[in-house]
């Protein structure tokens, strides 16, 4: 798949995305903001965090993702007993008593971790070496991964009790943290009248994964502008209490703040965003269109903004 130039190829992925956009919207109703987020960080090359109540489809979004993507897809179930070879594969005697390598489930395109905080920390850490450096280490030999890889992992916000909260450096593997919400009377309507008859939407295959890792690449070489830069990284840095940037209220407001990582993640997902919305550089708007998935999950609010109920996306609108 080749285009003459960079401006044929970001016109090419805007209609692609405007047409992954029909098709999975024949099956999943409304939630515009989340399947533009998971695209964003697909065609980033990034992972994502779906934060939701149980029964808003993230399953569901996820499996006709691959569909309309044509990838492989696992859905590993995240339990207290669940163990890293559950995930990564192990290895067993054979029947010529040489040592072979079983492939877990990690061994796809698309990895659903449903329910990603309802195992322990060892079991956690199984993926963040898969989610960083795209291979599994087995019994000292190290095993690449089908390219692209991407993992989307789900979390309950709500029944905290027998999970395990994900720790720092997992959570800044994730490019984005996405929030879902309930969707509106007029959705529900439409969900209910589509899933409760026996009509079967039928979803089309609009990419392969040779094209997806080609428009993974032209997003990187999209050019960005100095003062954009300067914005994605000030904007960061003004997240850090200890940090020039940071005002008094941010000193006040948070323990934390995010890391080189969400800068990184800034532009590349400004860049996304910008051709997606027809344009062939990404400006300041783009940064800040992708500000809240991004630092949602990486800032520690401190005792003085949960007092005052502020949560992280009011503090980064603070910041906006």
């Amino acid at each position: 798949m080749q285009h003459r130039t960079d401006v044929e190829a970001a016109d090419a992925l805007r209609e692609a995305y405007k047409h992954i956009l029909s098709e999975i919207h024949k099956v999943i109703i409304g939630q515009d903001e989340v399947v533009k987020s998971v695209l964003v960080s697909i065609f980033s090359n990034g992972h994502c965090l779906l934060v939701g109540v149980p029964g808003l489809a993230k399953t569901l979004l996820v499996q006709t993702v691959a569909q309309v993507l044509d990838l492989d897809f696992s859905r590993i179930q995240f339990t207290p007993d669940l163990m890293p070879s559950d995930i990564i594969g192990s290895e067993i005697l054979g029947e010529d008593r040489n040592f072979k390598f079983i492939p877990g489930p990690v061994f796809s395109n698309i990895i659903l971790a449903d329910e990603i905080n309802r195992t322990p920390p060892k079991t956690q850490a199984a993926l963040l070496e898969a989610m960083q450096e795209k291979a599994v280490t087995v019994a000292g030999a190290t095993h690449k991964l089908a390219q692209p890889f991407f993992v989307l992992a789900t979390q309950n916000p709500i029944e905290q009790e027998g999970t395990y909260p994900l720790p720092e450096a997992q959570l800044d593997r994730f490019m984005f943290n996405v929030a879902l919400d309930y969707p509106t009377l007029k959705e529900e309507l439409e969900i209910v009248r589509s899933t409760t008859s026996t009509a079967k939407p039928v979803v089309n295959k609009v990419l392969n994964a040779e094209q997806i890792i080609y428009f993974q690449q032209l997003v990187r070489n999209i050019p960005v502008t100095d003062n954009v830069l300067e914005y994605a990284v000030k904007l960061v840095s003004k997240t850090r209490p200890s940090s020039d940037w940071a005002t008094p209220e941010v000193k006040r407001l948070l323990n934390w703040g995010a890391g080189p990582r969400a800068s990184q993640f800034l532009i590349l997902g400004a860049k996304c965003h910008a051709v997606i919305s027809g344009k062939y550089s990404p400006d300041i708007e783009d940064v800040q269109a992708i500000a809240k998935p991004v630092l949602r999950h990486r800032i520690i609010r401190s005792y003085h903004a949960e007092a005052e109920g502020l949560s992280a996306d009011d503090i980064i609108q603070k910041l906006l």
